[in-house]
Parts: structure tokens; sequence; C-alpha cells
């Protein structure tokens, strides 16, 4: 661990005791720590201590981000991962009896979150100091430990190895092969050269075949294919599968014998019950998807057949995430590895419920001959599957539930900010009005050069107030319809003075980073329900805390007992805090912490003009003279695909209204 701070007020002793806690295999610890506390940084301390190797599990993608930049600044010389659904956009499948509606699964898989999960299982199986910082997709079906281990090549140079085989070991990993673009996934092979970009990686490794022997091997830039710097020869590359899904040649055959076995009960059953059209369904989806296998060794969908290649039993658990940790701790004899459950009052009821959901949508699928019934087996692990596979537990929240203190037989309290810091005043104000007085505080605040952070209930609200804030004041809002990577660069910008003011809902409350917000306004803090329950009000007020003139106003026409509650607590922990600086004459002083490096580093892009569009070095539309009635329909599928890459590029900067513009365009387009 490597860090120019070293733990003060409450943190020595919070460390100690999830040291001793660990050591002593006590199978659940929970840290009460206040938002500001420094509770990453104690638990950063933690493993630093016991050596082994870490989960940390959080619930939203966000804060994931979040923690990932932490620890990896914490542990620049580790393995630090980041492992998070790689979906911008997912829609899976499903089927509306009532409607006779069939939904075909449609996703937006983002490429680069996709090498950070591949990333993540691959250092897990080759190196003993991994930490890895995941969303609760940690839990759901992936493929085996065991089989995503064997599917390595291990290349070196020197080695004797036929350029056939080469090839084919390469196709087995998934990797694909291009001779126009070199792409994560894909191979090209010009003569005795071949370049391979690893699906998990930022470079690219070029091999020179001299017969059947590998004559030279080197990382390389992707894009110019020059040698990186500082490689010292003769070293291994060990290449993972480009995919987490794979089927082994020797189990692939009984596998399929199985499903067809398994198909022609299904048919079978369903013609006995008088379903002839499930029966067809059934019969031809299968076929497909056995075809595509059988020449492929991959298809859509072949995670419904996981638990065929897996070798499991009908019911019998998936592998997760979680498997790869325990053949890490195998592999590497490391005692064992512990997991954190960060904002646990929100992550543990996220790791319950989603098992329910899977199940319920899938059983639909095989009831009405969409899918085999071992499409079930293909989910998320049951929340007593899950415990059983977590040896120890440390569960961190400034608001943990009744559940998390009681298996855990109390907490361990870390209420005393190292910077002297106390939790933010609370003032309550009238609805009446209340947009015209925000805008006044916001302005307060701008003249400091202070942030400010709004929370609303609903979506539409949010993008209403952005929008009437955004005549005078540099605003932007936040919601669960911001791409992944988008929420965290919008983050950055307020932190940056980008932006003044952020509006959200849920996605401001929890864990935050934000040491330049001085003041949190919580619109309709009077409407009880999940997002103004207790826990919540205590969470969004914790954005406050990061700053020396912090404060919280509530806009509410009555003092609701979720208001009451929250007010109560805040202000315990105040007088506790206010205590401990009188004793230690602490004089409390704002945060000061750097902006990290992005999650991932994006290319400058500049931004087309508002009227001319470039779509490519040679071509360009003008939108003032675009016929879209005029163009073929190849064409329009050409100008479509183009627009789209403007759109994304515009997106990248964060110019979002010129995208939301080429957003309109492409649909007029597609009509």
């Amino acid at each position: 661990m490597q860090s120019d701070y070293q733990p003060t007020g409450d943190q020595p002793q919070a460390i100690t005791a999830l040291t001793y806690g660990v050591e002593s295999n006590k199978p659940h610890q929970t840290l009460l720590g206040v938002t500001g506390s420094g509770k990453t940084f104690t638990i950063a301390n933690v493993i630093n201590k016991i050596q082994r190797p870490t989960l940390v599990i959080s619930h939203n993608k966000t804060l994931a981000a979040q923690l990932y930049q932490e620890f990896r600044d914490f542990f620049p010389d580790n393995a630090v991962s980041y492992f998070v659904s790689y979906y911008d956009y997912y829609q899976p499948e499903a089927y509306i009896p009532q409607t006779d509606t069939y939904i075909e699964k449609e996703t937006d898989i983002n490429e680069e979150i996709d090498k950070l999960r591949l990333s993540a299982t691959a250092n897990l199986l080759t190196r003993p100091d991994t930490i890895v910082v995941a969303s609760v997709s940690c839990i759901y079906n992936l493929g085996s430990p065991v089989e995503y281990g064997q599917y390595v090549l291990e290349l070196m140079a020197g080695q004797l190895i036929n350029k056939t085989t080469l090839l084919t070991r390469l196709t087995d990993l998934q990797y694909q092969r291009s001779d126009y673009e070199l792409n994560r996934g894909l191979f090209q092979v010009k003569g005795d050269v071949i370049v391979i970009y690893p699906a998990y990686t930022d470079y690219a490794l070029k091999l020179t075949m001299l017969d059947n022997q590998i004559e030279t091997l080197n990382r390389v830039d992707p894009i110019s294919l020059k040698p990186l710097k500082d490689q010292s020869p003769g070293k291994r590359e060990m290449i993972y599968p480009a995919k987490h899904y794979l089927t082994n040649p020797v189990t692939q055959k009984e596998a399929i014998k199985q499903i067809k076995a398994d198909l022609q009960k299904r048919i079978a059953d369903f013609k006995s019950r008088g379903k002839v059209i499930e029966a067809y369904r059934i019969e031809q989806k299968v076929i497909y998807d056995l075809d595509m296998i059988s020449k492929l060794g991959y298809t859509n969908g072949i995670e419904n057949y996981s638990r065929y290649f897996d070798g499991r039993k009908p019911g019998q658990p998936p592998y997760s995430l979680i498997d790869y940790f325990h053949k890490s701790a195998e592999k590497f004899d490391t005692g064992g590895f512990l997991t954190v459950i960060d904002e646990s009052h929100m992550t543990l009821p996220q790791i319950r419920g989603m098992y329910r959901g899977d199940q319920s949508r899938k059983q639909t699928l095989i009831d009405y001959g969409f899918r085999l019934p071992s499409a079930l087996d293909n989910r998320p692990l049951r929340w007593d599957e899950f415990l059983r596979r977590i040896p120890q537990i440390i569960y961190t929240s400034a608001t943990p539930n009744d559940w998390e203190i009681s298996e855990s037989g109390g907490t361990i309290q870390q209420l005393i900010r190292p910077t002297g810091l106390i939790d933010p005043e609370i003032e309550i104000r009238p609805t009446r009005g209340q947009v015209d007085d925000l805008i006044d505080q916001i302005r307060l605040r701008v003249k400091k050069g202070q942030r400010v952070l709004v929370t609303t209930l609903t979506k539409k609200t949010a993008e209403a107030l952005s929008e009437y804030l955004g005549k005078d004041i540099k605003v932007q809002y936040l919601h669960a319809d911001v791409a992944t990577l988008d929420r965290s660069d919008i983050l950055e910008a307020l932190r940056k003075g980008k932006y003044d003011v952020v509006v959200g809902i849920n996605l401001l409350r929890e864990g935050l980073d934000l040491p330049e917000v001085s003041l949190v306004a919580i619109m309709d803090a009077d409407k009880e329900g999940f997002l103004r329950s207790t826990t919540a009000l205590i969470q969004t007020m914790g954005r406050a805390a990061r700053h020396l003139e912090g404060k919280v106003i509530m806009y509410a026409d009555r003092n609701t007992k979720s208001m009451r509650e929250a007010s109560s607590e805040v202000e315990r922990r105040r007088q506790i805090q206010l205590t401990y600086n009188q004793k230690h004459h602490l004089k409390p002083k704002s945060i000061d912490k750097p902006i990290r490096a992005q999650l991932i580093k994006r290319a400058v892009i500049e931004a087309p003009q508002p009227d001319i569009i470039q779509l490519s070095k040679n071509q360009s539309v003008d939108l003032t003279d675009l016929k879209i009635d005029s163009l073929t329909p190849l064409d329009k599928i050409k100008l479509s695909k183009a627009l789209t890459k403007r759109m994304l590029a515009a997106a990248k900067i964060m110019d979002f209204e010129q995208a939301a513009g080429l957003r309109d365009l492409i649909n007029q387009v597609k009509g």
C-alpha cells in the first residue's frame, strides 16, 4: 500500500479491530463509518495487513468506479481490477403472453468494460495480489474458472509451434481473424507475422514465425504496431480467452447429446399437452443454437446452456466471479480471500433480490417454448448460496441495517473525520417558491467556487429542473439512463468546475467523494418512501460532510418521521465530533483531494459543427440541406451508421445537446 496519509482519529482502532477479526476467522464484521471518515482508507490498511486477495462489492457502477480509482491509487503496483455489467443498454429476452409479444434479447456491450472484466479474471488466475471492485454482477453466471484457466495459450520467443496449430488455438480461445481492422479479441496474419490483440489488455502482441518457431515476440502499440518500451526479452506471454463462456471440445459432444435428449423430452411434453406451437418453437430454437455451437463453438445465448457444458446438475448453482477468487486462493495458497460489501444497507438487498426477478422472467420463456428448462440454471446466486461461498465479510456503511449488525455482534464505529470536519447543518424550508430559493442558494455557492448537489424524486423532474436551472447556471443531470462511464466523467467535471450543479435522484446518495460540494438540496423531502426514508436522507446529507461550510436544505411542508430520525442521528454524530475536536484542539478544515485519473482514458475528439457533420475525411453532410425521403435504403443505412459514430464522439466530449440532436436525426433517417 502507498499513501501520503497516516491513520488518525478513530481509524487506528478500526483497522486494528477489523484486522484482528479477519485473522481470527470471524465471518462477519460491520464498520459503521460516517461519510468522509475514510472507510476506504481503513479497508485498504486492513488489506495491506492481511495480504489476501479482496473482492469489494458495490451497489452501483458509479460508486464502484470511484472505489476502483481509490484502490488503484492505494495499490499502484498490484492487480486492481474493475468488474461490472458490461451493458450500456440491456433488454433481456422476454415473452408477454397477454399480447403474444416476444422480445428478443438486445444489448449494447461496452467493449472497454468487457476488457476490464476479462482483465479481472485473468489477474485472479495469474497473480496473488488481486483486488477486484465489482457490482452485484459478480454473483451472476460466469464461465467455469477451471475451463477458463485451462484455455490458456503460452507464448515465448524461441518456442516451437506450428503456425496452423497456433491459429487454431487462437480460434479455440474465441479470437477472430480480421485482415482489415485490429480490435480487442481479433488477430491478423500477414505472411509470417501474426498480431494478436488480447481482449483484456491495452497492448497487442506481435510475433514473427520462422518455419515452426516463434522468432520474435513483442508487445506493441495496437495502432502503430511499434514495440513498447521496457520489454524484458524472453518474457512469457499468457493469452487468456476472449470470452468467459467457452465449450471444451472434449465435453462438447456429450453436452450436445444431453441437450438433444432434453429437447426431445421437452417436445414430447408439449405435444402431450396439445401445445404444438410451443413444441415447434423450442425445436427450431435449440437446433439452430446447437448448429452454431458445433460449427463456431459459440452462439448468442450460450449461457442458457451453461449447465450442460459446466457439468452441473439441474438446480446446482452456477459459477460466478466468486469461484475465481476460490481458485486464486487455492492456486497461490493465500489462506482464503476477503470480501468487503460497501454501503451494505443498499448492496445486500440487491443481492437478495436478483434471483427471484431473474427466475420469474425465464420461467415464462420456458413455459411458452422459447427456452429449455436449463435456462433457469443460468442465473445469479441465491442469497444462501452467496453466503456459503463467502468465508469472511466486512460490511461498511454509514447506516448499516439490523441484519449486518446482528450477524457481526455489533459494530466497529468510525465517526471522527481525520480533517476534523463535523456533519453538516440541517435546515428545513417550505416548498413554496423552492426553485427560486434554490437558485439564490446556488449563486451564493458559485461565487465562492463551491459546488451543489440537488436530489429529486423522478428522472423527468431531474431533467426538467436541470433545463430550467441551465438558463444561467452550469448544470447537468445524472441518473440511471446516463451511460456507465459517463457518470464518472460528469462527477469529475463537477469537481473541475465545468458544472456548478448536478441534479440527480438515487445516484447522489452513497459514497460519492466530492469535497467541493458545500450544499445538498433535497426537493420534496417530506414525500415518505424509499428515496426519502431515514437511511436515504442520512446518506444524502452525507454528501455535504466533506466541506467546511457543508449544509443541507430540505424543502418540505411537514416534518416527517424519517426527517426527524435522520436529523436526530446526524445531530448525535455532530456532538461526538465536536467533543472530540474540543478535546484534541482540532480545527476543522475542508478535504483537499486530487482529481484521480479517469477510469478509462478517452480519446479527445473534436465536436463537429452543428450544421455540417463530417462523416469521414472526404464526406460530410449538410443538415440544412438533407432530404431524407430522397435517400435509398442503402444510403440510409450508411448515413445512420456514420451519424451514430459522430453522436458517440459528441457524447464523449460531453456535448450532450449535440449528441441528442444527432440521436433524433438518426431516428428520422431510420424512419
